[in-house]
């Protein structure tokens, strides 16, 4: 999350920030000057933190669990719901033929006026149907299109990772021709900003570091902007799109057998294809080289979503595609730990679901970061035993003619190039990917209104980090307790065991309970409950008075989280310097989430405690009021009444990374709306001019 420019705030919101008064008396839970004992207060985790995995103990579990992270991944790509897939318009042309295959020049649309580019490769003399591989490059400077350089095939020839001078100098034909001869159809794609693909540059895709306020607007905005984030637009996600269009295309050849079909790619590689193997069930093999690991989960912002790594990892997204066959090869990078760190838990994974000998590990810590001659290998006899080849192994590559760049471009005279590095064609494609998810949602909406809350609510349960079940375990400390004649004031910690979590409280409990509790959020935590002189606000007291509980809370970083007292404006954000929020919110819940988590805590602990609340209230009148409104729709039932102030505010105003309101996804879901229409329980929504006693009223009839 990084800094912007100013969030626009409603106008209450504003004054309560800039008039809030100090308020002397509030009762604390914790001595002067120490804050909770929560965990969120830790630096926020990066990618280079670790990322353990824990195979299921159930088959039930596992089917869950896998689901939830499979939708995890579909909604950090914005792929859900899926896009409309439109006409590939594929052109292959400048057929190159060799020996025993050959080698043509694509582009196709994945989105209108979006070109995929790459090469097919196709062996020649075929009966029947034949394999398929789609193969991802990874992040070498103009892959498909490159060739090292002399002496460095001379150093990987004498280091054991190449074996012929020709051929080694192209890794991506080597693996290519191979495979064509092995009778196997490959496509060869680029990678955005790569080789023939520079409609998006490879500064913006590879290299962006710093936010362009030119596109950081309400309309018409560009990639790695907060409306960008907030509608879960983002590089990785156009370059799984372009992976799944590539099985697209792959499977529209009529000589593919649509049941062996295989992905392979190193590094970057690796991570498009562990997540389109993840995601979409076409893909029959996978293997991901030198990427899955507890370690670094992938430096470039091509790597990166929001969302999409909280709470799991590359280990995990790898598991989501048992029990089909897995390979992966580790090399002396951050991968380098993986045959005690990662690949015995897939191993476990794999033969519970009584398939032991699907996965595997090709070992290579002694060689640098690769896609080399073993390790293509490797994947050349793994494909060849699961897709039953005939090849006898070990599978050894031959030496070929090697073509060169110039060869195999697809661009010439008859097919020209599109504009590269155009930020109108920027704009338009995020404005039509914004367009086409509006219109499938309006027409879900209209046509079947229980899948389309469905839909929304499964996408909310991601974009919040989960709902009441996902809340864990609250128990109670009270610190202090003050007698005030026909009530108690107890304060104390509600701690959340389960995630090591610690929100200094305030319960205000009449002598003669009626079992009714209200949560009352303010934008000042347990304090907003209170008058500058320590006596309950009269609303409150009214409330109380009536014979009903009241809860004032201080949420993550309000109250007694805060050292110097001072309201936060700017969210923590990593180390990284680049200024994409994924490298934080790919990792982490926003702060919106963890205080939405907050308040669900205390709604747990409310109850299942020994004397559980007949009513829960849930009431926010000042710029809580949007986290009230997710509380009360990813709370179930458990909500009765709320009274809630949401004013102008909308997610999609939102122009800083780093503002406590920002949400990534929000935007797309319906924004505040649409979690004001998934709630249950009796709604009022307040006005800035509504008088709180009458809210108190509406609460006590």
């Amino acid at each position: 999350m990084h800094s912007l420019v100013r969030s626009p705030l409603p106008a209450l919101t504003l004054a309560l920030a800039l008039t809030a008064p100090v308020f002397a008396e509030t009762p604390h839970a914790l001595p002067a000057g120490q804050i909770p004992n929560d965990f969120r207060l830790q630096p926020v985790k990066d990618l280079d933190g670790y990322f353990p995995f824990s195979p299921p103990t159930s088959k039930e579990a596992w089917g869950k669990r896998s689901e939830r992270v499979r939708r995890q991944i579909l909604v950090s790509q914005g792929l859900w719901p899926m896009p409309t897939k439109t006409s590939l318009n594929a052109v292959l042309h400048g057929r190159i033929d060799r020996d025993n295959y050959t080698v043509e020049k694509v582009f196709f649309e994945s989105a209108p006026g979006f070109y995929v580019t790459g090469n097919l490769y196709r062996p020649k003399n075929v009966t029947g149907r034949v394999p398929a591989v789609l193969f991802a490059h990874g992040h070498w400077k103009d892959a498909r299109l490159s060739e090292s350089g002399d002496d460095e095939v001379r150093r990987e020839i004498a280091n054991g990772e190449e074996r012929f001078e020709n051929g080694g100098k192209s890794r991506f034909q080597s693996m290519c021709v191979q495979l064509a001869r092995m009778g196997c159809v490959v496509w060869q794609w680029d990678m955005l900003g790569d080789s023939d693909s520079k409609q998006i540059s490879s500064a913006l895709n590879h290299g962006f570091a710093k936010q362009r306020p030119e596109m950081n607007t309400t309309v018409n905005w560009g990639l790695f902007s907060p409306q960008a984030e907030a509608h879960l637009q983002s590089t990785m996600g156009l370059q799984t799109w372009n992976s799944i269009r590539s099985l697209d295309f792959v499977l529209s050849l009529p000589e593919v057998d649509p049941e062996r079909i295989a992905v392979t790619g190193a590094s970057g590689g690796g991570t498009q294809t562990m997540i389109v193997s993840a995601i979409d069930p076409r893909v029959k093999l996978s293997f991901p080289a030198v990427m899955v690991s507890t370690s670094m989960q992938g430096g470039c912002t091509c790597e990166n979503a929001s969302l999409l790594r909280v709470g799991t990892g590359n280990i995990e997204f790898a598991g989501l595609f048992a029990p089909k066959p897995l390979g992966m090869t580790c090399a002396n990078d951050w991968t380098k730990e993986m045959s005690t760190k990662g690949f015995p838990e897939l191993k476990k994974l794999y033969a519970f679901l009584d398939a032991p000998d699907n996965v595997m590990l090709k070992r290579g810590e002694h060689f640098p970061h690769n896609y080399n001659a073993v390790s293509r290998s490797a994947f050349y006899g793994w494909l060849n035993r699961h897709f039953k080849l005939g090849q006898p192994e070990p599978v050894i590559e031959r030496d070929y003619p090697r073509l060169t760049g110039a060869q195999l471009t697809v661009w010439d005279a008859q097919h020209p190039a599109p504009r590269a590095a155009d930020p109108d064609f920027e704009r338009r494609l995020l404005q039509f990917w914004h367009e086409d998810a509006e219109k499938q949602l309006a027409e879900l909406a209209t046509k079947s209104p229980e899948r389309h809350r469905e839909l929304l609510r499964a996408a909310w349960d991601i974009v919040l980090d989960g709902g009441l079940d996902d809340a864990g375990e609250a128990s109670w400390e009270m610190t202090a307790k003050r007698d005030q004649g026909s009530w108690i004031q107890m304060t104390g910690l509600l701690r959340n065991t389960t995630y090591h979590e610690e929100l200094p409280a305030v319960f205000c409990y009449p002598k003669q309970w009626n079992g009714h509790t209200v949560l009352w959020l303010a934008s000042t935590g347990k304090a907003g409950l209170f008058a500058e002189d320590g006596s309950l606000q009269p609303e409150i007291q009214k409330l109380v008075d009536s014979g009903a509980t009241v809860v004032g809370l201080d949420l993550l970083y309000q109250g007694e989280f805060l050292a110097d007292g001072k309201p936060l404006t700017q969210t923590p954000r990593v180390a990284n310097p680049r200024e994409a929020a994924a490298y934080t919110l790919g990792y982490n819940p926003a702060l919106f989430a963890h205080r939405v988590h907050d308040v669900l805590t205390a709604i747990k602990y409310i109850r299942g405690n020994d004397r559980p609340s007949k009513q829960i209230s849930l009431v926010a009148l000042d710029g809580t009021g949007p986290i009230a409104a997710a509380v009360r729709a990813q709370a179930g039932t458990t909500i009765d009444r709320a009274a809630i102030h949401i004013g102008r505010f909308r997610f999609g105003q939102v122009l800083d990374l780093r503002s406590p309101d920002f949400l990534p996804g929000a935007a797309k879901y319906g924004d505040v709306t649409g979690l004001l229409a998934l709630g249950t329980g009796k709604l009022k929504e307040v006005s800035e001019k509504d008088d709180r006693v009458a809210v108190v009223e509406w609460l006590r009839n």
